[in-house]
């Protein structure tokens, strides 16, 4: 089987379209076609269906996907490992993390990676913790940064800095200035929330789990999909919102937003390295691993 024509097939169900798959493998739109249609019949099956503007997988091209990336996952990891005995550090690594560390932590420490290994094309790619794990399992990502640690014997989680969650609202809210906030207090007052499947809503619902309460109990006027979202929300005076302290320390710093903290609540968490338990991490991966360290050191490199 093409390995070429694998990687061609596995980026059009990727980037869900012909033209973006192209874009990406830096070939023209009408060779990703017709590579398409040799692949399609060496194997005697229709692997794509076109559903208006966007490619999806067939039933026969859902079982050959897995099959695809982890072809493609070994080859990669034959050449990096082929370049590591030269002396050489180069090759792909997509990396998945959760919103938090996605967008706050990473880039930083992403880009002091990469001042170090200029060789090495680094994707970065942002979902809620429940779909990185998913993709990690799947073997998509090799490695992923998450909010939650999930009981699962195909995962193995390690510490990567500790984060905690914050009340925030505007600086003129009732509750603004108070030593600490009630339960009583916080079921008052409408409360913005992170979708299902959000590290930072999975910490909220353990901690009221604890306290005995759940999101029912409290005032939830709107779910929304980003931290971004919520911070504009709580400027505007939708309601407040519990909130990464990383996601907010420019309003604070700006003091556009203060907190409370929330009595009875432990709202703490750690964001944690997760990768797949039988999976043998490719060198970039290895290496990217040793660079992030022990818990703590990652936040002073991001600095």
């Amino acid at each position: 089987m093409d390995l070429k024509r694998l990687e061609i097939f596995y980026q059009v169900v990727e980037q869900k379209s012909f033209s973006r798959a192209a874009e990406k493998l830096r070939i023209s739109q009408p060779s990703v076609s017709e590579h398409m249609r040799l692949l399609e019949e060496s194997l005697n099956e229709r692997l794509l269906d076109r559903l208006g503007r966007e490619v999806q997988p067939t039933p026969a091209g859902r079982i050959l996907l897995p099959y695809a990336r982890r072809l493609l996952s070994q080859r990669d990891e034959a050449l990096q490992a082929l370049k590591q005995f030269r002396g050489e550090l180069c090759g792909d690594i997509t990396i998945g993390a959760s919103t938090i560390p996605g967008n706050y932590l990473l880039p930083s420490l992403l880009a002091k990676f990469k001042q170090q290994h200029p060789d090495v094309h680094i994707t970065l790619q942002i979902a809620a913790s429940e779909k990185i794990l998913q993709r990690v399992q799947d073997g998509e990502y090799e490695i992923g940064v998450v909010g939650v640690v999930k009981d699962d014997p195909r995962l193995v989680f390690e510490t990567l800095v500790e984060d905690r969650l914050l009340l925030a609202m505007p600086t003129g809210h009732p509750l603004a200035g108070s030593k600490s906030v009630t339960l009583k207090d916080l079921a008052e007052h409408p409360l913005l929330v992170r979708e299902t499947g959000s590290g930072t809503r999975r910490t909220l619902e353990l901690a009221l789990k604890q306290a005995g309460m759940s999101l029912a109990d409290l005032d939830v006027v709107a779910e929304l999909g980003s931290p971004e979202a919520i911070r504009q929300g709580v400027r505007a005076g939708i309601g407040i919102a519990v909130l990464s302290s990383l996601a907010i320390a420019e309003e604070l710093q700006r003091q556009e937003l203060t907190t409370a903290p929330v009595a009875s609540l432990d709202l703490r968490r750690v964001f944690s390295l997760v990768k797949h338990t039988r999976r043998q991490l490719s060198p970039v991966a290895a290496t990217l691993v040793d660079f992030l360290g022990s818990p703590g050191e990652a936040v002073a490199k991001a600095v």
